[in-house]
């Protein structure tokens, strides 16, 4: 995905700037699914979301683009509501780009009059956008940029001249209320042939205009000649395929005939089973030869904006949704209390990333009181380019494993993100390598489901990337597991890859040392502490404490002696 050229509020415009999805595995082990649904519940709107979260620039000048976009929408409220009173109102969002015909075919009516209502949204929207933006306390580059934007369109003498042509276009439209049509019968009283005598600013009543035709056909009723004005020109409308005149006309007829039926009204209504119910663009073909001068008016009128820039100020408005949607929830966190910071991303240098006060934003989300997150804090630099994460089970790995994911993902997004500060060098895509389904593992078995994946992964994967392993490589015996564990490090060290590994094979974090000795890039142990054997959930750079894989997994399972035979 290269973003360039057209205006957006997710990056500077004209910026080169190339962007990498992640996989959708990726996208659940992160959990940023079910943060999507926590943000809106409309699927449109996740939809937005999800595709923004999901791809990834290294560039820090698009982070930090982002991040000041989404502080003024935060922090300025009143700008957020008529923008989002703006978009509830208009239907340009909704309208534009779902029209479609094919290369050759000309647009009728029913199409010019889409076109003029979406010209008219426009200039709804340009016009409420300019007052909403003239506002003094906007500092981001994005909004000052497109402010500017808005106000070159709408002193562009174009804009100008379309809203006189669409001031016009739209009174001459307005007036038509009805079409006075020229039916010729043959003797047995069927429709032969139909053409436009008049177009009227007023609708048909049940009398009025039109002299009732079931009394017309009463014998001396019968008028001599057809009364025309001598400047009304009858246009011949030819049959056209899929539409019968005759059978429209004949079940009109029979609606005001006293001869076939009694009827009190003299307008008759298109059948209910004609091909014409509900279904407007097949009755365009046929409106528009009736009414041809109009609409190769209302065509060479529109044509002449056909360059106008509908659809970047469309593209930029599910780009507003997006902060809009994340600037509410996010407001909701911080009245509970929970802390959130706008991110600072920096060109890498030594030190990658530093966090200080992070927690689990995907764990806070489900949780009422603030006081129930442990926070913690973590660097990445050439010394600890590598953490093997271990711990006692359930103690937090995981989560604080997800937890470093949601920080880059949050922050290059361009929302806040949940920690005290947060100083880092964006990457450029996150893999995760979590324990896999088990219906993807029958054919190769999860060891060798585990091996494949890590291959692909490790060729993807840049100095700038971002790798996250939850219990890689453990689903086999422990001998083997260290094994590829080992050289799976050391391969990770040549591409200088921030990751985090959490493990319980404890003796990587013992070795984090000897993995390192020929690499510029460096592996650290990294271990959730024991506080008197209870789980603190606190992160600290040390040793592994102690050989507890083969105890936690037997208390995981039930296995330990005293749980198998039942003695406290």
């Amino acid at each position: 995905m290269v973003g360039n050229k057209r205006f957006s509020l997710l990056y500077p415009r004209g910026k080169e700037a190339v962007f990498k999805k992640i996989e959708d595995s990726a996208f659940h082990d992160l959990g940023l699914d079910v943060i999507t649904k926590e943000v809106t519940s409309e699927q449109k709107e996740q939809a937005i979301i999800s595709d923004i979260l999901s791809h990834f620039s290294s560039d820090p000048d698009i982070t930090n683009y982002r991040q000041e976009v989404f502080e003024d929408l935060k922090d300025l409220p009143d700008l957020k509501t008529k923008l989002v009173e703006l978009f509830e109102k208009i239907e340009f969002n909704k309208q534009y780009g779902l029209l479609r015909k094919s290369k050759d075919e000309v647009e009728g009516l029913w199409f010019l009059m889409h076109r003029l209502n979406q010209y008219r949204d426009y200039i709804t929207c340009v016009d409420a956008l300019k007052d909403c933006l003239d506002d003094d306390r906007i500092k981001s580059r994005g909004l000052k940029d497109y402010r500017a934007y808005i106000d070159e369109i709408y002193h562009d003498a174009h804009f100008h001249d379309l809203k006189k042509d669409l001031e016009t276009l739209t009174k001459d439209t307005s007036e038509i209320q009805s079409v006075t049509l020229g039916l010729n019968l043959n003797n047995r009283l069927e429709a032969v042939s139909m053409g436009i005598v008049s177009v009227n600013n007023k609708p048909f009543k049940k009398s009025g205009i039109v002299s009732n035709f079931a009394d017309g056909i009463g014998g001396d009723k019968i008028k001599e000649g057809n009364d025309w004005n001598g400047d009304m020109h009858y246009r011949l409308v030819d049959r056209t395929t899929g539409f019968s005149f005759t059978n429209t006309m004949t079940e009109a007829i029979k609606a005001t005939n006293p001869l076939v039926r009694s009827a009190s009204g003299t307008t008759a209504s298109i059948a209910q089973g004609d091909g014409l119910a509900n279904t407007p663009a097949q009755f365009d073909s046929i409106l528009n030869k009736m009414l041809d001068v109009m609409a190769k008016n209302l065509r060479r009128t529109l044509d002449k904006y056909a360059d106008m820039a509908l659809g970047e100020v469309a593209d930029v408005i599910p780009e507003f949704v997006y902060y809009i949607r994340f600037a509410e929830f996010m407001s909701k966190l911080e009245a509970k209390g929970f802390k959130l910071t706008r991110a600072v991303a920096v060109p890498k240098s030594d030190v990658t990333m530093k966090a200080r006060g992070f927690y689990n934003f995907k764990l806070a989300v489900n949780l009422s009181d603030p006081k129930e997150l442990v926070v913690n804090d973590l660097d990445f630099d050439p010394d600890h380019t590598i953490y093997i994460l271990t711990g006692a089970n359930r103690g937090g790995k995981t989560t604080a494993t997800q937890g470093i994911g949601l920080l880059f993902a949050l922050a290059q997004g361009g929302v806040y993100v949940p920690a005290d500060s947060f100083e880092f060098a964006p990457v450029d895509c996150i893999f995760t390598h979590f324990p896999a389904d088990e219906d993807k593992t029958m054919d190769l078995g999860r060891l060798g489901e585990e091996c494949i994946r890590f291959k692909e992964i490790f060729n993807e994967t840049t100095e700038d990337s971002l790798v996250l392993m939850n219990e890689t490589f453990s689903t086999t015996s422990f001998e083997e597991g260290y094994y590829i564990a080992c050289d799976s490090i050391k391969a990770l060290l040549t591409k200088g890859s921030r990751t985090i590994y959490n493990t319980h094979m404890h003796k990587l974090g013992i070795d984090a040392e000897e993995f390192s000795k020929d690499s510029k890039f460096k592996a650290s142990s990294l271990i959730v502490r024991s506080d008197g054997g209870n789980r603190s959930f606190k992160l600290a750079i040390a040793p592994p404490e102690g050989s507890s894989y083969a105890a936690d997994i037997a208390k995981k399972y039930g296995v330990t002696y005293d749980m198998l035979t039942g003695n406290k």
